[in-house]
């Protein structure tokens, strides 16, 4: 017998972390199991022959798929292609994209079985039953959560290779307390820890094998202070007994919760090696109670504002367009709020509706209407025509090009002056126009255009030489300084990415 996980990732440098926990929780099954990564854009038959290549020579084999939002269509390809060349195969599904609204998916008429929801102890079980009887008669087996003590933790199964080579992702607890309808931790009904001395003895571990880039994916990490505390010194206690082997630490913070004791630990952290990622998503109050999402936007707004003036963090913060209630000028004065508080990085993100969230009970009120097809991004409201939609989705993608890459650190101030929202619009619509593209746009070509509208907006051309030969994307020369800064930076033990490099190289 022979137990497949498989998932697609994202990118390469991405490590699963639910692959390795349900791996680390099939008990006596576990030296039967296997893991097999993949990367979407692969060829489906490629992803096919290495899964058969595993196939056990006799008896049952199982192929277990972790299915996303961001893989749900090339997994689709890959179960059809499965059962067509070898349908003795038994394929269970599980994940997020598939835990809802499960009945209309092809994926799930395909597959032999579906798990929801929680993994950890259901899919063994099923296994057990598949392979040794009496055989499951249901399709559908909701997933049991545990009580958290009971669930082996995974990190032992990241490899020397993904220590080298790719993002650790770990999670200190599970759910979420918040109910924002946008988001599937709004299903949560709390958040559950892990024991912390266990997690940072295995976090000890990591750190003894050579891992230095750690991801939380926990949803609230400042929920718990003390908590927060403890895993923020494990950190610094590193730092302190090895500083020229430094650490790279990425949590989620609920913005408008940073106690003084949180603060004066965060201070103590030196650039490069913290990085926050703080869902704003909408400034408007009235929009916030809609999605039933509790946040004092002062408090809010205080406390990016401290963390930029006296932390060296790297501040991620994200807003939402599309939400129900919310117009552009609505958005544009949150934007222009957030983009005042100068945060490293504001990821503009457009909504999407993911399944099971409550997001769906405003579809009728606010005429929302949605892509069919994944990753279900808003297309329009009645707030927001599609024409305008599509303007955004492009100002997003422009936004990522010029400002968050860290390429354009001095052009940008100039490029947004007074009305940030209104001038990188009108500077975005130009863009498509002069495009008519929002990818492949090579960085020399991009740096030509932004100096083109600099020179359109009244700059002289020895101005626009003279500040965009300050940034990575100017003049040839100026461009390699920069590019040795970064690698200087990197040369002293940096360990935070490379876009967060830039950043600092500024």
């Amino acid at each position: 017998m022979t137990i497949l996980l498989s998932t697609l990732n994202a990118r390469y440098s991405h490590a699963s972390l639910g692959l390795r926990y349900l791996q680390a929780n099939m008990g006596d099954l576990r030296d039967a199991t296997q893991l097999h990564e993949f990367v979407i854009g692969a060829k489906t038959t490629d992803i096919v022959e290495k899964l058969l290549a595993h196939r056990a020579s006799s008896g049952t084999t199982i192929v277990g798929f972790g299915v996303y939002i961001w893989n749900i269509e090339e997994t689709t390809k890959v179960v059809a292609m499965l059962k067509r060349v070898a349908p003795d195969i038994v394929i269970v599904l599980g994940g997020p994209e598939v835990s809802y609204e499960s009945a209309e998916q092809q994926i799930v008429q395909l597959a032999d079985y579906l798990v929801t929801g929680w993994g950890d102890v259901t899919l063994p079980q099923l296994c057990r039953q598949i392979l040794h009887g009496p055989k499951p008669l249901m399709k559908v087996h909701v997933g049991v959560q545990p009580p958290m003590a009971d669930i082996a933790l995974p990190y032992s199964l990241y490899s020397d290779h993904d220590i080298a080579h790719r993002t650790l992702y770990v999670e200190a607890s599970r759910g979420c307390p918040f109910k924002c309808e946008f988001c599937l931790s709004a299903l949560d009904k709390t958040a559950w820890p892990f024991a912390l001395e266990d997690f940072l003895a295995e976090m000890e571990a990591l750190h003894a094998r050579g891992a230095r880039l750690f991801k939380f994916v926990d949803r609230t990490f400042n929920l718990n202070v003390k908590t927060s505390l403890k895993i923020l010194q494990f950190f610094l206690d590193k730092l302190a007994a090895n500083p020229d082997d430094p650490v790279f630490a990425h949590f989620e913070l609920v913005p408008d919760h940073l106690p003084d004791a949180l603060k004066e630990s965060i201070a103590k952290f030196p650039p490069g090696a913290l990085q926050f990622e703080i869902g704003i998503q909408s400034f408007n109050p009235e929009v916030q109670a809609l999605v039933s999402r509790k946040q004092n936007n002062e408090k809010a707004a205080e406390n990016i504002r401290w963390l930029m003036q006296e932390s060296q963090a790297h501040l991620h913060v994200d807003l939402i367009a599309g939400l129900p209630g919310e117009g552009v000028e609505s958005f544009a004065r949150g934007f222009d709020r957030l983009v005042a508080l100068q945060p490293h990085e504001i990821q503009f993100g457009i909504l999407k509706r993911l399944r099971g969230t409550p997001i769906i009970r405003h579809t009728e009120p606010f005429g929302l209407i949605f892509d069919p097809h994944p990753p279900y991004t808003i297309l329009a409201t009645n707030h927001i025509d599609f024409p305008t939609m599509q303007r955004l989705q492009r100002f997003s993608r422009y936004w990522d090009l010029v400002a968050n890459s860290g390429r354009f650190a001095h052009t940008l101030p100039i490029l947004l002056g007074e009305t940030p929202f209104a001038s990188f619009m009108a500077f975005s619509d130009w863009l498509y126009g002069k495009t008519d593209a929002t990818h492949r746009i090579a960085l020399d070509r991009l740096a030509g255009l932004v100096g083109q509208w600099l020179r359109l907006q009244g700059m002289t051309e020895t101005e626009v030489n003279a500040v965009l030969s300050t940034d990575y994307a100017g003049k040839p020369a100026k461009q390699a300084d920069v590019q040795q800064l970064v690698a200087k930076k990197e040369a002293d033990n940096l360990v935070a990415p490379k876009r967060q490099a830039r950043h600092l190289a500024h």
